[in-house]
């Protein structure tokens, strides 16, 4: 936890025989700041803090309720006894509420007493709590936060590994389902600890650069997977306390893997303890619903153009950067933030000043949000997921852009699985759902995601999307899997896509571990560790994976057999890679393609290996090249295509 400097509000006025002292973490410019939407360690002054005051041991509260007319702090230690101890109130009019109170220990429950708008009482939860009670109860709990982190390592050279010129392939994982203690109980759950143990030599052996953590902000739901989050400064207690998950953080990046968090400021719950109507009114949410209520989730939209709002969450955004060292925010729901028409029919929402859908203020948030983050932390990465069409999501803020570093490429995604689902036999028709992507590629930094939302709801698994018998499943997967990972953009893939999961993510059980017994799925498995070495190695892949010199199409024509071929480019000529897709169940024998100047090729992938599974008919031919026009230095490589597969020629 960082050092917090004290400000006393007046030491000689404090009656040390009161229950609360009336002392204060906050000066003039903290307020202004605040007030002005540019306070971005509000961490360091709101919630609970563990102080020494006159030789006193205690905590310090800060609550903002500006529509309050009384608050205390009420929990275990005094019976929840809403009158012993008061807050008081700020005479600068900035709503805040604090006081020490000496003799209070760490880990006790506790929440806030409010006597709000027209004199409803309420009790909320800290929304500034480092530690939140086991759900379903929903109290807050004093914390004092030690760690000590050995990554220093990583930290120094993080920059490098986060760079977008460097391999991104993210393993996108659910805490609570990805493997449970107890199979058969869904309410069991390994700890943040246990969780380390397992998942770091797992990622280290399929060779993932980066893990992406479905919502660990503390949230009430299970059902919800930490999209409705109401304790935004807190890990969920579910797998430990907040030491736990630095620890799990910590061993991440000891093994050179990467951390990145999904984070959720669009939108919250209507749960009692949270934030909405936090003080009897419309606090952190728009009043008017047209722009404060989300209809497709039934939760309430912050309030951007509040200045505390927007202080509130980039803090919030910069508290997990700067305490728990991750390395990246995936946003979500970015286009509802952006929109003030999204998912909502004309009379339902009403335009901005300038007649358009764009949210101004919150526009002007998420340009602010970035801007802290990569001025702050310049070696880390933010990523949208933004499913629209809105310009420059990856664009430079001082050039009218969002300013995020990657952007979901959701066009890329469902254009893919509506193609690898089509029969093969069919799939001459539907040429331009493979070749679209690279049209709008360099429209942004783009990261191609297989993610949770494609494998629940009825969307059935990835290995259930694919056409034909088990075989043809299985080698569809495996060249859908070969195009993704030498497409230029990152990379994600949700847990259990990587060995073949036969049903549909349930968030209440674990994965289905047991098919690694069965060597379809085991093989699956050894491709896609093979396609993230083949990633990390070979420097085509990723050095200009956002630069149109880094991606070339060589041969588009043959739509009638469906064989598709396409070079990736490196900074040296030598590094360069040429990958083929036969996307049919049909060999092709003396295939030959054409390239511009004569070297020597071999194959270093092909998914139809019987290692992978496949048939191996060609695993070890012989690559022939044969010049073609001295004058134009065109050459002719021949080879034999396998039945539904790619292959990459170095």
């Amino acid at each position: 936890m960082p050092k917090k400097k004290l400000h006393y509000e007046d030491i000689e006025f404090v009656d040390s025989t009161r229950p609360v002292w009336n002392y204060s973490l906050f000066n003039d410019e903290d307020i202004r700041n605040f007030q002005n939407g540019t306070h971005y360690s509000l961490y360091q002054h709101f919630g609970p803090h563990p102080l020494t005051v006159l030789k006193k041991k205690g905590y310090y509260f800060a609550v903002w309720a500006p529509n309050a007319t009384k608050v205390s702090v009420v929990g275990d230690f005094n019976e929840w006894n809403k009158e012993s101890h008061p807050l008081f109130v700020r005479l600068d009019r900035s709503g805040i509420w604090e006081g020490f109170i000496p003799g209070i220990g760490e880990y006790e429950n506790y929440k806030y007493f409010i006597k709000g708008f027209e004199g409803v009482e309420l009790l909320k939860g800290d929304p500034f709590a480092r530690h939140w009670e086991l759900r379903p109860a929903t109290s807050s709990k004093t914390k004092k936060i030690r760690y000590k982190w050995e990554d220093e390592e990583w930290m120094l050279k993080r920059k490098k590994n986060n760079s977008l010129n460097s391999p991104w392939s993210v393993y996108e994982l659910h805490l609570g389902s990805w493997m449970k203690p107890d199979p058969n109980n869904k309410d069991s759950f390994n700890s943040y600890k246990e969780i380390g143990k397992q998942l770091v030599p797992y990622l280290t052996k399929l060779g993932f650069t980066h893990v992406e953590f479905m919502p660990v902000m503390e949230y009430p739901y299970d059902a919800s997977w930490g999209y409705q989050g109401t304790g935004y400064f807190a890990p969920t207690s579910r797998y430990g306390i907040p030491e736990d998950f630095m620890e799990l953080v910590d061993v991440l990046h000891r093994a050179n893997i990467g951390v990145i968090l999904d984070w959720v400021p669009s939108h919250f719950p209507a749960d009692a303890h949270g934030l909405f109507m936090f003080d009897g009114t419309h606090t952190y949410e728009y009043a008017d619903m047209r722009k404060g209520f989300h209809p497709d989730w039934n939760s309430y939209i912050f309030n951007y153009r509040r200045a505390e709002v927007r202080s509130f969450l980039i803090s919030n955004a910069r508290y997990w950067f700067d305490l728990y060292h991750i390395d990246g925010m995936r946003v979500d729901a970015v286009s509802s933030i952006l929109r003030l028409d999204y998912s909502r029919k004309s009379g339902q929402w009403e335009p901005n000043e300038f007649g358009g859908n764009g949210n101004m203020e919150a526009i002007a948030f998420v340009r602010n949000l970035n801007e802290m983050v990569y001025r702050d932390f310049p070696d880390v990465q933010m990523i949208a997921e933004e499913a629209t069409d809105w310009p420059g999501i990856t664009g430079m803020t001082t050039g009218g852009g969002m300013g995020f570093g990657m952007k979901w490429m959701m066009g890329w995604m469902h254009d893919t699985l509506d193609y690898f689902s089509i029969d093969p036999l069919f799939r001459k028709d539907h040429q331009d759902k493979f070749s679209f992507s690279m049209m709008y590629f360099y429209n942004e930094n783009f990261m191609l995601p297989l993610s949770h939302d494609e494998v629940v709801h009825g969307k059935s698994p990835m290995l259930y999307k694919m056409p034909g018998d088990e075989w043809q499943k299985f080698a569809n997967l495996r060249a859908l899997y070969t195009y993704m990972f030498t497409h230029p953009g990152g990379k994600l893939l949700f847990m259990g896509n990587e060995f073949g999961q036969t049903s549909e993510w349930n968030f209440e059980r674990e994965l289905d571990w047991f098919l690694l017994k069965y060597e379809p799925h085991q093989k699956l498995q050894d491709c896609v560790s093979e396609l993230n070495h083949l990633l990390t190695s070979e420097p085509a892949l990723y050095e200009k994976q956002f630069e149109p010199g880094g991606f070339e199409w060589i041969d588009l024509t043959h739509y009638n057999e469906c064989v598709m071929c396409y070079k990736r480019k490196g900074q040296k000529k030598s590094d360069d890679l040429i990958v083929i897709l036969n996307l049919t169940p049909v060999e092709r024998t003396d295939w030959v393609i054409k390239v511009n100047y004569k070297a020597k090729y071999k194959i270093i992938f092909d998914s139809d290996s019987k290692e992978y599974w496949g048939s191996g008919r060609f695993f070890n031919q012989k690559v022939d090249i044969q010049k073609v026009d001295k004058k134009s230095k065109s050459c002719e490589i021949k080879l034999s295509l396998p039945a539904l597969s790619a292959l990459v020629l170095k």
